[in-house]
């Protein structure tokens, strides 16, 4: 099993990498053997492996700040041999098997939004216990960014162990976390119905089907909740203002512009019947919401936030902000809104152990 992109594991090896190969240079520099065209030769190569290992060094790190490419196939554009474009199996016979990071994954195909990919489970220590045997779990169903993956949350995200900390510090309640592609085939289409594909019922109707079949999960909204990143926070914010039979909360951490995305929607009507903006305004949804940015990312401008707060005025939607003064559009902005936005979730689902 190769290295991932995203793993701190391989940053380290390229860091080594290029340390050796400056210590090569140092040390072969005078040593280089033959003519003088060739001795300037292998000194110019070395010098170009101290140049390509560092560039790596830097592109990788920057990778993992961002989020550009979460996976070799990610990077390299092999969108048809990934796991999103598979096959899979109805919700009713899909099978969980053991992954990485202590969850269980699967792959299969919703019934109703004819889409296949992958989705990934975890569940909490009390999901075992004997004293919770028969006790229903509420759900946070996790959305990735694009470009992204499910893998994201846990490469990037520090996704379960940052949520168990907060879990062991009484900061949030049990849940279970579910964590679905939200682009299966490689499309983006900002979580929603478009002619052709169906994002939003597979994350609305298909992902909670599967969920309720195999564990065990609260049945009604008022115990299921999205908390997304980017555009995971974009469909976070969007989903429950849909679907309020579907999801009661969502958390929308740094959301791309909730007035919709061209690229993903190019009609301008049905991008703008998708928007949260324009949803919250329409909708009467008894929902809540969590939105927030920061005063410097560029990719999710206060003033989004601000037109947001306007428009759900008056209306039904519980809607609470929050503005913090620094961070970039990155995972260690994410990373640090997890305490707000979980804790602020614990209070809008109901279920599990009190």
């Amino acid at each position: 099993m190769g290295l991932s992109l995203t793993s701190t594991a391989f940053l380290v090896l390229l860091i080594v990498a290029s340390v050796l190969a400056v210590v090569a240079t140092l040390l072969l520099w005078a040593r280089v053997p033959g003519p003088a065209p060739l001795r300037w030769l292998g000194r110019v190569l070395l010098i170009g492996l101290c140049q390509a290992t560092a560039i790596c060094v830097v592109a990788v790190s920057i990778n993992s700040s961002y989020g550009l490419y979460a996976s070799w196939d990610d990077l390299f554009g092999r969108k048809s041999t990934g796991p999103v474009s598979m096959p899979g199996p109805p919700a009713h016979r899909a099978r969980f098997s053991q992954a990485d990071y202590g969850m269980q994954e699967t792959y299969f195909r919703g019934s109703r939004s004819q889409l296949s990919g992958q989705v990934l489970v975890w569940t909490p220590p009390q999901y075992e216990q004997a004293r919770y045997r028969r006790t229903a779990f509420p759900v946070v169903v996790l959305l990735h960014g694009v470009p992204g993956s499910p893998q994201s949350w846990m490469e990037l995200g520090r996704m379960p162990g940052a949520y168990e900390r907060l879990l062991r510090e009484g900061a949030t309640r049990p849940f279970i976390l579910a964590v679905p592609i939200i682009n299966p085939g490689g499309v983006d289409t900002d979580c929603s119905d478009v002619p052709g594909r169906k994002v939003a019922t597979w994350l609305s109707e298909d992902v909670p089907e599967l969920l309720r079949t195999h564990f065990r999960t609260g049945r009604g909204p008022e115990s299921w909740g999205v908390l997304g990143i980017s555009t995971g926070g974009y469909c976070a914010a969007k989903l429950p203002l849909q679907y309020p039979r579907a999801y009661a909360a969502g958390a929308a951490l740094d959301p791309d512009p909730l007035n919709g995305d061209g690229g993903a929607i190019p009609d301008p009507g049905l991008r703008k019947r998708n928007s949260p903006t324009w949803l919250v305004r329409h909708t009467d949804a008894d929902v809540g919401l969590f939105v927030a940015t920061s005063r410097q990312d560029r990719d999710s401008p206060p003033r989004y936030v601000e037109e947001f707060q306007r428009e759900a005025a008056g209306g039904k939607v519980r809607l609470r902000t929050m503005l913090l003064p620094s961070g970039g559009h990155n995972y260690g902005t994410w990373i640090n809104l997890y305490p707000a936005a979980f804790s602020w979730m614990s209070g809008q689902l109901r279920g599990g152990p009190g």
